[in-house]
């Protein structure tokens, strides 16, 4: 009697990578305040701000086509239009030149991604995954469950994240794109190997093919100069780290605070936080889309700012494309840039990545960026509230009552 092959289980082999070592690093006694925690700190690291499509897909792309050994891509959105051709073309000239190029995408941020055009990927060399596939007959299937982060990381040298997706939208008009506001940063030093490792991680529990490790302990750099940390959320015990560390620093503000986020739905926490910072005289501003691609989170954030602005909070209004950023600085010392939003899916349902700075360079950089957007912002404060129409009130109110599922 012949025996039935083998069938292979859909469930793919454990990891058993050596664990990566929560190095402890003394900062500076300036910058010690602002950590939440001493560990994972990376010291000796580089990082440029990059300001819109503009600046960021020129410095992704020149990364890309100079890769020689390994590519990790993952996005949100990944479009088949001019944009993403640009990015496809890159990547597939590098696969074919011999460079282990890996594409994660997720499957609703790329709804509707033909899937001729992932074919050309594929059979170019590269390796591709759509996250989280729609899909309700598998087991386990949950659709709010999304890869919402946006990082690069070539060589294991060079890093970049954000919030940038790769489409259009973010595209300069010069380009031929839409011009949303957005940022992102190129990051090096041994930050990168803690994105690529992020980067692995998700590969192999979403069915990717298993590569080499990492290497579990990060190259020791000066204790000095510019100190990174990132931040992620893929593990139950990791949810609220995002959340915690943007506590700890708005507690710790002497000065000022400066957000900038596109979906601002904060708990109510994080409005405490923030109107207490404001009541001890810290300049508190907060500057969001004033239309936005997501009306129903418009609406609702028009019923939390009304609050915060009562109690003391600047709010500005972006005026014209849509802003997408997700950024912070806090007395110019301490600043983060990433994929969180301050909404229940970046808080529960999705995976994001951000990295925190301690850097006065950068914390002044990304205050002037503030500063020069507040020229194309308007001022948001309770008679401006006032002046809604009665429906728009309504609209605030039954959206914020829905802020959970936003």
């Amino acid at each position: 009697m012949t025996a039935a092959p083998a069938v292979r289980s859909p469930i793919p082999d454990p990891v058993h990578d050596p664990p990566s070592t929560a190095i402890v690093v003394q900062l500076p006694p300036q910058l010690t305040p602002y950590a939440r925690t001493l560990q994972r700190w990376r010291a000796g690291c580089e990082v440029t701000v990059l300001r819109d499509g503009g600046e960021t897909y020129p410095a992704m792309l020149a990364a890309l086509a100079a890769a020689q050994r390994s590519i990790c891509f993952e996005t949100y959105i990944l479009a088949a239009d001019a944009t993403g051709d640009r990015f496809k073309a890159v990547l597939m000239e590098r696969a074919r030149a011999g460079v282990a190029v890996r594409v994660i995408y997720d499957a609703v941020g790329s709804f509707g991604l033909p899937e001729a055009w992932v074919g050309e990927l594929r059979e170019a060399g590269c390796e591709v995954i759509d996250f989280n596939p729609i899909a309700p007959w598998r087991a386990r299937f949950r659709l709010s469950h999304r890869d919402h982060r946006k990082t690069i990381v070539v060589d294991d040298r060079v890093g970049f994240t954000g919030g940038l997706n790769i489409a259009n939208d973010y595209a300069s008009v010069e380009d031929g794109g839409v011009g949303w506001h957005d940022m992102h940063c190129r990051v090096t030093g041994p930050i990168v190997l803690d994105l690529a490792r992020m980067f692995r991680r998700t590969w192999l529990r979403h069915g990717g093919s298993h590569y080499p490790p990492v290497p579990a302990t990060a190259p020791a750099g000066a204790a000095t100069g510019v100190f990174l940390r990132l931040l992620e959320n893929a593990q139950r015990r990791q949810r609220t780290t995002m959340r915690r560390t943007y506590l700890h620093v708005i507690r710790s503000a002497r000065q000022r605070v400066l957000i900038q986020n596109a979906y601002f739905l904060p708990d109510r926490g994080l409005r405490r936080a923030l109107t207490k910072a404001a009541a001890r005289g810290v300049d508190v501003r907060i500057m969001v889309p004033g239309h936005s691609d997501v009306r129903l989170i418009e609406w609702a954030a028009l019923y939390v700012l009304r609050r915060l602005a009562r109690r003391g909070v600047k709010i500005f209004l972006w005026r014209g494309v849509m802003m997408h950023a997700k950024t912070a600085t806090v007395d110019a010392l301490w600043s983060t840039i990433g994929s969180y939003n301050f909404d229940a899916q970046s808080r529960f349902n999705n995976l994001e990545a951000t990295v925190e700075i301690l850097d006065p360079a950068t914390g002044q950089t990304l205050a002037a960026s503030f500063e020069r957007d507040m020229a194309n912002a308007e001022p948001f404060d309770e008679r401006a509230w006032h002046r809604l129409p009665w429906w728009r009130k309504a609209l605030a109110y039954l959206g914020y009552r829905l802020r959970r599922f936003l």
